[in-house]
C-alpha cells in the first residue's frame, strides 16, 4: 500500500513491524527518497522519546522478535525505558503528563464554567513498576539488568522484582497484599512449571544487600517456593535472606505449611530452625553473655538498642513454639532445639516460653516425668512474672520439682519485698513525726517482680506499673501489709507440705532449695528477727518466711 501512495498512519504499535517489513523488502533510499525504511526509522526515534510509546513498541517486538533483535530495536527500546526509569521524573514532562492524565481529569475543578485542572502530583520511585511487570520474563530480565547498570538503587530494583512476582505468582496473590496495585492487574495464569522458573529467576535477580526487600515478601516467596517445589538453592537463598532480618517477621508469615510428601508436622519447622540459626549467626548483639541475675531474683531490665533485635526474635520464637506446639507429631527434641537457639539474655521474662511449654505438655500428655523435667529446664523459673508463677504453682502438668522451684523463688521475692517495706517504714519513723511520710523513689537496683500489674488493698496501698509505692503511706498500713504477707507465706508453706512428705530424693531437693530444713532451724528462724538494713536494734520485726 505504501508503494501505491495509499496514506497509512504510523503509531507506536505498528512502527516496529513496518520497520522490519521494510528492511525485509529492502525499501531503502537506494530505490527512492523517503522510502519506508527512512520514514519508519524516523518515527521510531520519536516513539522512543516517551515512556508509554516505548512500552507499546517493545510489546510489538514479540511478533517480529528475530528481525527486531537483528535490527537492534529491542535493545534500543530497553535502553530507552531504563534511562527513563532511572531518571528523576520531576525534571521532564514524561511520564507525569502521561501517567496521571486520567487522574488529573477526574480531579478537575469546574468553577463558573472554567475548568482549572489541579497540578499533577509528584511521582514516587515505583511509578514504572506496573508497566514493566507486563513484559515477558526474558525481556524483563534484560530491563532489570539495564536499570542496574545505569545506577538504580537496590531498593527500587527489589521493589520492581517483588511487584513482578506478585503479579505473576498466584501463591503471592492469595497471601500477599495489594498495596502497590499488582493484584488488581489481570494477567494470564501461568502453569506451575512456569511459575517455578519465574520464582527462581526473581530470587537470583534480587540484590544481595540486606533489607532491600521486606521480610514479609521474602517469607511469602519462601512459602510459594515450598508449594511449587522450587530448587533447594532457591529455598536456601530465601531462608538466608529472611533469617538475616528475622526481627522484622510476623508470626503468621513464619508459619509455612509443610508440603513435603514425607512431612510429619503441619508446619515446616526445619525451615524456621534454619532461619533462626542464620539470624543468631549473623546477629551483632553487644551482649556476649547473659546479664547476671542475683539470688533475690532480679529481672533483666528493658532491652537496649543492641539487644532489641534479639529480644524481638525471642518473642517471635516463643509465639511460634506456642503455635506449633499443638501439633502432636512435633518431636520433643525439635521443640527443645528451637527453644535453646535463643540465648537466655534475649528474654527479659520467660512467660512466653512457659506458655509454649505448657501448650506442648497439654498436647503431649504421654511424656514421661523425666521428659517433662528435661523440657522445663528450658525456662528460668526465676524470670517468671507474678501471674506466671501463680499459674505454674497450680499447674498439674508441670513436674513436682518445677512447682517447688517456682514456690521457692516466689518466696525469695516475697522476702526481699518485705525487707524493702521494713526499710521504708523504719526510714519513715526516723524522718517524720507525723503518721504520713514521703517514700523515696525506687532505684534501678530495686526489685520489680510484678511489672505491669495493679494491686490495691483496703488501706490504700498501690503498686504501679513499675512497682512504685504511693507517695504517701502510713506506718500502720505498712505493718498491716507485712502481717498479711506473713500469713500468705505461712499458707505457702502449708501448700508445700500438702504435696507430700519429702523423702529420699525429694527430701534432698527441698533441702537444697532451703525448704526442707530441720524443725529446730525453723523454730530459730521464727524466734530470731530478720536484720533489716538501716534499722535500729529497738525496731525490728520478724516474719515466718
Amino acid at each position: 500500500m505504501f508503494c501505491y501512495d495509499v496514506r497509512m498512519e504510523l503509531n507506536a504499535g505498528n512502527v516496529v513491524p513496518l520497520r522490519c517489513a521494510a528492511e525485509h523488502l529492502a525499501m531503502t533510499e537506494e530505490y527512492g527518497e523517503e522510502n519506508l525504511v527512512e520514514q519508519a526509522e524516523a518515527f521510531l526515534s520519536q516513539v522512543l522519546g516517551t515512556w508509554n510509546d516505548a512500552v507499546r513498541a517493545l510489546h510489538s517486538c514479540d511478533a517480529v522478535l528475530p528481525d527486531a533483535e537483528d535490527l537492534l530495536i529491542v535493545p534500543r527500546c530497553i535502553d530507552s525505558l531504563a534511562s527513563k526509569a532511572c531518571a528523576d521524573p520531576t525534571l521532564f514532562g514524561w511520564p507525569m503528563l502521561e501517567y496521571y492524565t486520567a487522574k488529573s481529569l477526574e480531579e478537575t475543578v469546574v468553577w463558573n464554567g472554567i475548568s482549572a485542572a489541579g497540578k499533577p502530583r509528584s511521582l514516587g520511585a515505583d511509578w514504572w513498576y506496573k508497566q514493566a511487570s507486563s513484559f515477558r520474563l526474558p525481556v524483563y530480565k534484560r530491563l532489570i539488568a539495564a536499570v542496574r547498570s545505569k545506577g538504580m538503587s537496590p531498593e527500587n530494583v527489589a521493589g520492581s522484582l517483588m511487584h513482578y512476582a506478585r503479579r505473576h505468582l498466584s501463591g503471592l496473590r492469595r497471601h500477599g497484599d495489594n498495596s502497590d496495585g499488582a493484584l488488581g492487574t489481570t494477567t494470564a495464569v501461568l502453569s506451575d512449571g512456569d511459575q517455578r522458573v519465574l520464582l527462581e529467576e526473581v530470587v537470583v535477580l534480587l540484590p544481595a544487600e540486606k533489607g532491600v526487600a521486606p521480610t514479609r515478601s521474602l517469607l511469602g516467596l519462601l512459602r510459594t517456593a515450598t508449594v511449587l517445589h522450587a530448587s533447594a538453592a532457591c529455598r536456601d537463598a530465601l531462608e538466608r535472606r529472611a533469617g538475616n532480618q528475622l526481627e522484622e517477621a510476623m508470626l503468621e508469615d513464619l508459619l509455612i505449611p509443610n508440603t513435603g510428601y514425607s512431612a510429619e508436622t503441619l508446619y515446616d519447622v526445619d525451615s524456621a530452625q534454619r532461619m533462626l540459626e542464620q539470624f543468631m549467626m549473623t546477629s551483632t548483639s553487644a551482649f556476649a553473655a547473659s546479664p547476671e541475675i542475683t539470688d533475690e531474683g532480679h529481672l533483666v531490665d528493658a532491652p537496649s538498642a543492641e539487644l532489641m533485635p534479639v529480644s524481638t526474635v525471642a518473642k517471635l520464637v516463643d509465639g511460634y513454639l506456642a503455635e506449633v506446639g499443638t501439633d502432636a507429631n512435633l518431636k520433643l527434641s525439635k521443640f527443645q532445639t528451637i527453644a535453646a537457639l535463643v540465648p537466655d539474655y534475649a528474654r527479659a521474662i520467660d512467660d512466653g516460653l512457659y506458655r509454649a511449654i505448657d501448650i506442648y505438655l497439654k498436647a503431649h500428655p504421654w511424656l514421661t516425668d523425666s521428659e517433662r523435667e528435661q523440657l522445663c529446664r528450658l525456662m528460668n523459673c526465676q524470670k517468671l512474672s507474678l501471674e506466671a508463677c501463680t499459674h505454674a504453682a497450680q499447674n498439674e502438668r508441670l513436674p513436682l520439682r518445677v512447682v517447688v522451684q517456682v514456690l521457692f523463688f516466689e518466696q525469695l521475692r516475697l522476702r526481699t519485698t518485705v525487707a524493702g517495706w521494713f526499710f521504708v517504714s523504719d526510714n519513715a519513723d526516723r524522718g517524720s513525726s507525723s503518721d504520713n511520710c514521703v517514700l523515696p523513689r525506687r532505684t534501678e537496683e530495686d526489685v520489680d517482680f510484678a511489672a505491669g500489674s495493679e494491686m490495691t488493698d483496703e488501706g490504700g496501698f498501690a503498686a504501679g506499673r513499675h512497682g512504685e509505692l504511693s507517695p504517701a503511706i502510713s506506718v500502720e498500713e505498712v505493718r498491716q501489709r507485712v502481717s498479711e504477707l506473713e500469713e500468705e507465706c505461712s499458707s505457702m508453706r502449708q501448700e508445700i507440705r500438702k504435696l507430700g512428705k519429702p523423702k529420699s530424693a525429694l527430701s534432698r531437693l527441698l533441702g537444697k532449695l532451703g525448704l526442707g530444713g530441720r524443725s529446730s532451724s525453723r523454730e530459730r528462724e521464727r524466734e530470731e528477727p530478720l536484720p533489716l538494713p538501716g534499722a535500729s536494734d529497738k525496731r525490728r520485726m520478724s516474719f515466718g518466711c
